[in-house]
């Protein structure tokens, strides 16, 4: 049986429709139910592009079923999304989530519902990932890293149960435990002053919470080799985005295979990630802290 799928919307309409037409080619859609989470207006100025975009949901066809929950007032992307998918694995046992501005291969829902099926019963996978870095190097066909990510992802109940929304007990432990470095990808890639952000309300990122959840419980990630997300957010069009293309991805044209996959981490992988990361801080590291913290409240309007 195929697993649910929850997205999460706001105020972009285009990028909707395009997150949901890709959606569509995945040849699972048919087979899916849709959950979709719509936020409402934080502001005046955001209203009629909020009804835009709920105007469109009401049109949505050619999937399983199609539900979908308006928010009555502003919740923020990552209140949005802890309640959102907290409240979903009350009811299903495993699901996939999307934000509105993930475009995937037409391969993404086979990939993720084979995954889930296949580690459904291992507790040492907590999610599924559907994005990868462009990395220069090559990648296995697919591998795990520890912690989490938030591009097109995938969990179960049991997997969820790991997130904890208390960013300074996680901060907490990872100085105890004096895993930041690790925690970082070798001090390439500023997580912990990230998780320091959201403690301080420079931004209200859950998905530093759930890297950090899984990383500290020492879970694993399912990523592929070749991306099946793309994603179309980074083009200023988000309340805290700027345009950034380094990030962007070719969407893969075949299958990932899952067969011979060692569950545990892949150290080739995590040295391309690392080799990835490094070069981006060499292009401009203040541009690339700030993509990183957030200047605002909030990690982007839900």
């Amino acid at each position: 049986m195929t697993s649910p799928i929850a997205l999460f919307v706001y105020s972009r309409p285009e990028h909707t429709r395009r997150t949901v037409e890709a959606l569509l080619r995945n040849e699972l859609s048919g087979e899916s139910d849709l959950i979709i989470f719509s936020d409402a207006a934080r502001t005046p100025e955001n209203r009629a592009a909020v009804d835009e975009v709920r105007a469109y949901l009401t049109t949505i066809e050619g999937f399983r079923s199609v539900t979908i929950h308006h928010r009555p007032h502003n919740f923020g992307l990552a209140r949005s999304i802890v309640e959102g998918v907290t409240a979903m694995l009350q009811q299903y046992e495993r699901i996939i989530v999307l934000e509105d501005d993930m475009v995937t291969s037409p391969f993404f829902l086979t990939y993720m519902n084979e995954a889930l099926e296949r580690f459904a019963d291992d507790s040492r996978v907590v999610s599924i990932h559907g994005y990868v870095y462009p990395v220069r190097g090559a990648l296995p066909e697919a591998f795990f890293l520890p912690g989490a990510d938030c591009w097109g992802w995938a969990t179960w109940r049991r997997g969820w149960a790991c997130f904890n929304p208390d960013g300074a007990q996680l901060l907490r432990e990872l100085k105890r435990r004096k895993l930041e470095r690790a925690f970082d990808f070798e001090g390439s890639y500023p997580y912990t002053q990230m998780l320091e952000a959201q403690i301080a309300g420079m931004n209200d990122s859950w998905a530093i919470r759930w890297y950090a959840s899984a990383f500290l419980q020492s879970k694993l990630t399912l990523y592929p080799g070749r991306s099946l997300v793309h994603n179309i957010g980074n083009d200023a069009s988000g309340t805290h985005c700027d345009e950034y293309s380094a990030m962007d991805t070719v969407l893969s044209d075949r299958p990932i295979g899952l067969d011979g996959v060692a569950v545990e981490s892949s150290t080739a992988a995590r040295e391309e990630f690392i080799r990835f990361f490094r070069r981006q801080s060499r292009r401009g590291i203040a541009g690339w802290i700030r993509r990183v913290l957030g200047s605002l409240t909030t990690e982007r309007a839900a």
